[in-house]
């Protein structure tokens, strides 16, 4: 199947766009994970439907739960179609949640497929809606290795090193 250099431009915009949400919900970059949808953007995650911002208000309260997530994307298909897409983005997502009641420090690991509407307005694409797939979870126990002393932690917002250009 043969692409235009348009629709392999949109196709690359589209993956950034999946690669800058994990980011954000990395950092906990609430403004960064805004820019990656609509306005009038739609969400079903299963535990959650509704719209962009009631989605954002929940990840506002519930990232900061975990002491850090870790959000990697593979596999990524981009069906482009004029100002319409659909695109599937496969991610592992690794949540480490604190000693609790329930149990000693742990992650909890996803596999998740996003599958998004994705639409070009005004030449910006973004996310329209995006549903959730959940193909398997799973939580591991975590034996603590203290970091190397010359390794520079990781942050979760825009302290992090990451942000510095």
């Amino acid at each position: 199947m043969r692409k235009t250099v348009e629709e392999m431009l949109a196709e690359a915009t589209i993956k950034d766009i999946q690669i800058r949400y994990c980011r954000a919900c990395d950092r906990m970059d609430f403004e960064l994970m805004r820019d990656c949808f609509h306005p009038d953007a739609t969400t079903d995650y299963g535990f959650f439907g509704g719209t962009v911002d009631e989605f954002i208000e929940g990840a506002k309260a519930g990232l900061p739960l975990y002491l850090g997530t870790t959000h990697n994307t593979g596999n990524q298909i981009v069906d482009v179609d004029g100002d319409v897409a659909w695109a599937e983005h496969y991610t592992v997502a690794t949540h480490r949640v604190a000693a609790d009641e329930i149990g000693p420090e742990r992650d909890f690991i996803t596999a998740v497929r996003y599958i998004d509407r994705v639409e070009c307005r005004d030449g910006d694409w973004r996310i329209a809606k995006r549903v959730l797939i959940l193909d398997w979870m799973r939580s591991d126990p975590v034996t603590v290795i203290e970091p190397r002393p010359e390794v520079q932690p990781g942050k979760r917002d825009r302290s992090d090193a990451s942000y510095a250009r």
